[in-house]
């Protein structure tokens, strides 16, 4: 079974604030596709509600997860979710269903 590390962010826009998190979001992506360990990091929108985005991110383990959250795009990612989003992050392991 995988040790890969699943997160699944849902992000709902501020009011007004639609633009300027997608444009965060998309900074991110790009950077955060690089790093070590990384094996998907993209973002969908919600097709019946175009302020929430979801981010579907996929690490190969602990450690690649850990380092992604020190990079200098995660922390400025960090410092301006907060005013731009209500964020739902959910941090998933794999599951053997059989």
């Amino acid at each position: 079974m995988s040790t890969g590390v699943k997160i699944v962010g849902i992000l709902t826009a501020r009011p007004g604030k639609a633009a300027e998190l997608q444009r965060l979001l998309c900074a991110t992506r790009v950077s955060s596709r690089t790093e070590p360990g990384n094996m998907r990091w993209d973002v969908w929108r919600d097709r019946a509600n175009p302020d929430r985005f979801i981010l579907d991110e996929l690490y190969s383990d602990d450690t690649a997860l850990n380092a992604h959250r020190e990079t200098p795009h995660f922390k400025n990612y960090a410092n301006k979710i907060g005013d731009l989003a209500e964020r739902t992050p959910i941090v998933l392991d794999p599951f053997d269903v059989t």
